[in-house]
């Protein structure tokens, strides 16, 4: 620092006439633009380091003034012997460029940063010297004439940099200069793609770094469409420029304010919108970047599924292909080729799926790299492995308890919230063994400020308008869309069960509501139930772990449509039961017997005797003759349960213990009174021969009237 106040202290005795006649004391021009060359760099360095201490406001201010002066006077000496045909060098060109840049970014000259008295003192005394330069920034681009094309793209971060220092005078000076630069490219190459590529990655990197605000966005708007009113014929691509910038710096700042919140749906909510974005503008190498921060935010979360689909997105933009693999990315540094890198993904990719359980998914790509291994590099060693890891992943299948997640509707209501939530639905996909009850206090622990609905019924208009925030959570169902594959086809359970709450975008909830009077002695005849159907943008597990509601679709069943439901869920469950116990001795027997029991013996639930009552009279079947259908479907339901229960009971009285065996025998006299009043009204139904394979999940062991339409 002495040495640097001695020179500052040199150089603020020097005026005018000094600095004339020292540059004009050069034998040569070469040794003339050795010194500014030297001497910009060394300015350059100067201003970035705080040679002095923080505090010393003073001699910082001083060194700048003195800075500043021999700036200006170095930028006449440019134009007037390093600008002209042969004599224009670059280099010199753009290192003065790039001191200037470092002079209005430093921190001792961002006055905002000041206190209010501080802040006076200093313009009082030495004014803002910013502005000063960014006038001959100005003037010194418009001098360039045929040569800015050199300094683009190059110059377009420095610039944007500039403008982003929150001076409204300096921004009014060197924002026009981004229009002339688009200009510029356009005029020679009939597009400004290269323009537009550096301003779009570096405005992210910028406003990632906490500048830029909704202030500037409106400025960049403002003034590039003011000097789009010159140029006519290039009118419809500025605006679309100006489009593209401006919702980029939305979904930036956005991304911004919750960077380090710990909001785990607005950080990942923000970052899709941006990694979404990047890929609608096909900027792949932007996009590819947020999709690993996504994964890292996943991994932080321990989302290993949705982790492994985010990194899927990546993986599928490669090739299985020796083509050489440019992209600079932290973790590739070794790899060279698309085979590679995709190589490396799938492997990670596998990984995760296989910590998130779903083996299914890591199937698929262990099987694709297989026939890599086998078909295209001929590594047998590799197959081998692979092979073993499938294996493993179909044992896992079989064998390992998965536990099913719970859906969660979510509507998020009142103008509290901000847009991306606000009056909307969201199906979320729940944890292991995560409760309702659980989720919703999370839930409402990122909002502390939102008010928990206690009704599931839709809200009203005032609800949605008003200022503050409500919650509405309830569990939804995950409606099954058997794949191709396994459609009409009897499959193991395991294998079922995987589909039945994965791969999903249709979720239904019913609510029962009550029409007419209701009876006190069978609530079965007047209750109905309103069903309403949610369907997602996206299949869930995805890149998140929610997504907002598309359409919604309700419908009302009457008492005996909720009927014909209740008995095939029964039955089903029964066969379910019985096929598991059937499959695996060693299960207790204790949910079997709760479960038998609770139909066979109508002193415990009533069986299906309520069903009987409010449906199956005459005086019923006369007031709703257009339930004739559904009743005769009922019926034959309730016929069918009793093979299924005759299986149960059976295999019951193989698997109980001693002490409960009075138990068995009671609910086989039950079941032997049931059964023969059953098949006395209904009929006799017969299960074919099950033939000892393995158990089944598809109720192909009875074949009751079609479904409820």
């Amino acid at each position: 620092s002495h040495y640097v106040a001695c020179m500052t202290a040199i150089l603020s005795q020097v005026d005018d006439t000094h600095y004339r006649d020292y540059i004009q004391s050069f034998p040569t021009r070469q040794d003339l633009m050795d010194y500014l060359m030297e001497t910009f760099i060394i300015f350059k360095d100067l201003v970035r380091k705080d040679v002095y201490p923080q505090d010393w406001t003073v001699m910082a201010m001083v060194q700048n003034r003195v800075f500043l002066r021999a700036i200006t006077q170095f930028a006449e000496t440019l134009c007037q012997s390093f600008l002209q045909g042969i004599n224009f060098e670059l280099q010199l060109w753009n290192n003065f460029f790039h001191l200037s840049v470092a002079f209005l970014t430093q921190r001792s000259l961002q006055l905002e940063t000041f206190s209010p008295t501080k802040r006076a003192a200093i313009l009082c005394r030495y004014g803002d010297m910013r502005g000063v330069l960014g006038a001959t920034i100005r003037d010194m681009w418009n001098r360039l004439g045929q040569h800015k094309m050199a300094f683009i793209p190059d110059l377009v971060g420095p610039l944007l940099e500039v403008t982003l220092v929150p001076e409204p005078e300096l921004q009014r000076l060197t924002l026009p200069l981004f229009y002339d630069m688009m200009l510029c490219e356009y005029n020679i190459r009939g597009n400004f793609f290269k323009f537009e590529d550096e301003i779009i990655k570096k405005l992210d990197s910028e406003v990632e770094g906490g500048r830029g605000d909704q202030q500037y966005k409106l400025l960049f708007q403002k003034t590039l469409l003011e000097c789009n009113t010159q140029h006519p014929f290039l009118a419809g691509h500025c605006q679309q420029f100006v489009t593209l910038v401006t919702g980029l710096m939305e979904r930036l700042l956005d991304y911004r304010a919750v960077m380090y919140d710990d909001n785990e749906a607005y950080r990942m909510r923000c970052t899709v919108n941006l990694l979404n974005f990047y890929k609608e503008i096909d900027r792949q190498e932007m996009y590819i970047r947020y999709l690993h921060k996504l994964r890292d935010l996943h991994l932080r979360y321990e989302n290993y599924t949705e982790a492994a689909f985010t990194l899927l997105l990546h993986a599928k933009l490669l090739k299985w292909s020796d083509e050489p693999f440019s992209a600079q990315m932290q973790g590739f540094e070794t790899l060279h080729t698309h085979r590679q890198v995709k190589e490396s993904l799938y492997n990670k990719i596998i990984d995760y799926f296989d910590k998130g359980k779903m083996w299914e998914e890591a199937l698929v790509l262990c099987k694709e790299l297989a026939q890599q291994y086998e078909n295209e590099i001929f590594d047998y060693e590799m197959v081998s492995a692979i092979l073993q890891v499938q294996a493993k992943f179909y044992q896992n299948i079989m064998t390992v308890l998965r536990p099913s997640p719970d859906y969660f509707a979510v509507g998020y209501y009142g103008l509290g919230f901000p847009s991306f939530l606000r009056n909307k639905v969201f199906i979320h996909r729940g944890r292991e063994y995560e409760r309702r009850e659980d989720f919703e206090l999370q839930l409402l622990s990122q909002f502390p400020s939102a008010e928990r609905m206690k009704s599931t019924a839709p809200p009203t208009e005032d609800i949605h308008s008003s200022p503050g925030q409500y919650i509405q959570c309830f569990t939804v169902q995950p409606v099954l869309v058997e794949p191709a594959h396994i459609r009409n086809q009897s499959v193991p359970d395991q294998i079922l069960d995987f589909y039945k709450v994965n791969k999903v975008k249709c979720f239904t909830y019913s609510r029962p509501i009550r029409k007419g009077p209701k009876d006190p002695d069978n609530e079965f005849a007047s209750m109905w139930i309103e069903r309403t159907t949610y369907e997602t943008a996206y299949k869930l597990p995805d890149i998140l772990r929610w997504y907002e509601v598309i359409s919604m679709d309700t419908v009302t069943l009457s008492p005996v449509e909720v009927a014909v439901e209740t008995m095939q869920s029964t039955n089903e469950k029964i066969a379910r039961v019985v096929r598991q116990h059937r499959g695996d001795a060693r299960l207790p027997v204790s949910p079997m017997s709760m479960l038998l029991n609770g139909i066979v013996d109508a002193a415990v639930m009533g069986g299906f005797a309520k069903y009987e009552k409010a449906f199956f009279t005459e005086e019923y079947m006369r007031d709703h003759p257009e339930e004739k259908g559904r009743i005769l479907q009922l019926q034959d339901l309730i016929a069918w349960q009793i093979p299924l229960l005759a299986e149960g009971i059976e295999l019951h009285g193989q698997r109980v213990t001693e002490d409960l065996r009075p138990f068995h025998q009671r609910m086989e006299e039950c079941f032997s009174q049931l059964r023969s009043k059953v098949e006395k009204q209904y009929g006799m139904r017969q299960l074919p021969g099950t033939g000892g394979g393995r158990p089944r999940s598809m109720m192909t062991l009875y074949k009751p009237l079609s479904p409820v339409s």
